[in-house]
């Protein structure tokens, strides 16, 4: 018996105000986890690269969705390409790259965890 596979994300609908603000807070919210990561693996790092690395899945998320593309795909490109901007930014080894934007991904799922538990825990509460 084969189980049905359910999509990551749904189809994009809105206006463009929407898609933009859509980026702009997911752009942000990858930007001080990158941030978190690169500062947890090299120590001192400058905040300024992560809101380069920050933008790039977020772009690759809105155009995947947009465009109804592959999910998994869209997932995984964006991951390499933040490992290049990780490797290209902060001057790293292929090695160290990897492990920081493996720290990225780690980072991210966590606290976008913390974060919609915490939004659908507010959502039950009483009025």
């Amino acid at each position: 018996m084969t189980l049905p596979a359910t999509p990551l994300q749904s189809g994009a609908s809105g206006s463009a105000l929407a898609v933009a603000g859509t980026f702009a807070s997911l752009a942000l919210f990858l930007s001080l986890t990158a941030h978190i990561a690169a500062r947890n693996v090299l120590g001192d790092v400058p905040v300024k690269y992560a809101f380069v690395v920050g933008p790039i899945p977020a772009a690759i998320a809105v155009v995947v969705t947009t465009f109804e593309l592959n999910s998994y795909l869209g997932v995984f490109v964006a991951i390499i390409l933040d490992g290049v901007a990780v490797k290209y930014l902060y001057g790293q080894s292929n090695r160290l790259s990897g492990y920081i934007t493996f720290i990225h991904v780690i980072v991210s799922i966590i606290i976008g965890t913390v974060l919609y538990a915490l939004l659908a825990l507010l959502s039950t509460a009483p009025v």
